[in-house]
């Protein structure tokens, strides 16, 4: 990794950004094919293991808000996910016939998360779940998002909400192979690999955690990685180390703010195509073959695995 890119510890973007750049890939030409890019989950099939990450409050982005980036995920083929709003939105999400996560804070008032979550699977979310890194501001008190007070949630709680509903639950921001084993214990079905744009300063990168957690937990949950995912690069290093899919967040917003749901697509399929060209040149067939051992460590030449 390397840490003259670094111009600031403390922002664990720039620290996430560093360590995708210092992971160089090994070209594999025979017995090669063009790619198949096909993901299933949850029992849904989608066209490329990029998915839209949980964003909210858009509409500062484009007057369609989550909405619009909803229908570019539809037009894209792919899964979305959606963060913070109302039932009313999410309604109008689902109308777009985007299949879609939800997230749903850890409100302090726990009956507006039974009450979200409910929502959410009345409405056809393919699966439910919460960021748990939203659960404090950076004073070490709990968070307040838009007047709401947010509380820390206890691995208890955290299997009440999974067995409030019938959809696979997901929880955002784990990231640690503690936390990995309690979601597993919990009833999880899926972890996303998260430190919430820098929320938390200094954070160990999504992508180092990856191989830690996966030799943790195996194949008993789904694993997701989020964070500085840019480029079908980046995707491709997130798929090798055992990732399921992976977040391509604010990299994506201005695209929605120029084009809509159009730019949504192109920058989506701009990824795509970025992922099966490395794909092709490691002979990874499919997204199940991309094998771990074509990573290497920039800084030593070695390899990565």
């Amino acid at each position: 990794m390397d840490l003259s890119k670094i111009t600031n510890f403390r922002d664990s973007n720039q620290i996430t950004r560093a360590y995708f750049d210092s992971i160089l890939v090994e070209a594999r030409y025979l017995d090669s094919c063009v790619p198949d890019l096909s993901m299933t989950l949850f029992e849904k099939t989608f066209a490329s293991p990029i998915m839209i990450a949980a964003f909210s409050h858009l509409s500062g982005t484009h007057p369609g808000g989550m909405v619009e980036m909803a229908k570019g995920a539809k037009l894209a083929g792919i899964l979305n996910w959606a963060g913070m709003g109302d039932e009313d939105e999410f309604t109008r999400i689902r109308e777009t016939g985007a299949e879609t996560i939800k997230i749903v804070k850890p409100y302090q008032d726990r009956e507006k998360v039974f009450r979200y979550l409910k929502h959410a699977e009345k409405e056809g979310a393919l699966a439910v779940g919460m960021d748990i890194d939203h659960s404090f501001d950076h004073r070490g008190y709990n968070d307040v998002c838009l007047g709401m007070e947010m509380k820390p949630v206890t691995r208890e709680e955290l299997a009440s909400f999974v067995k409030a509903t019938d959809l696979p639950f997901v929880v955002k921001g784990v990231l640690s192979v503690q936390d990995a084993v309690k979601c597993k214990e919990a009833g999880v079905s899926g972890i996303l690999l998260s430190h919430h744009h820098g929320i938390q300063p200094y954070a160990v990168p999504p992508l180092a955690m990856l191989p830690r957690i996966k030799k943790a937990i195996g194949n008993s949950m789904e694993i997701f990685v989020d964070c500085s995912i840019d480029t079908g690069a980046d995707a491709f290093k997130c798929l090798a180390l055992g990732a399921k899919a992976v977040c391509v967040g604010r990299a994506i917003l201005p695209s929605l703010h120029d084009e809509g749901a159009e730019g949504v697509k192109k920058y989506v399929d701009r990824m795509t195509d970025d992922l099966r060209a490395l794909m092709a040149r490691t002979a990874s067939r499919t997204l199940s073959q991309i094998p771990e051992d074509v990573l290497y460590d920039a800084s030593t030449l070695q390899p990565l695995t």
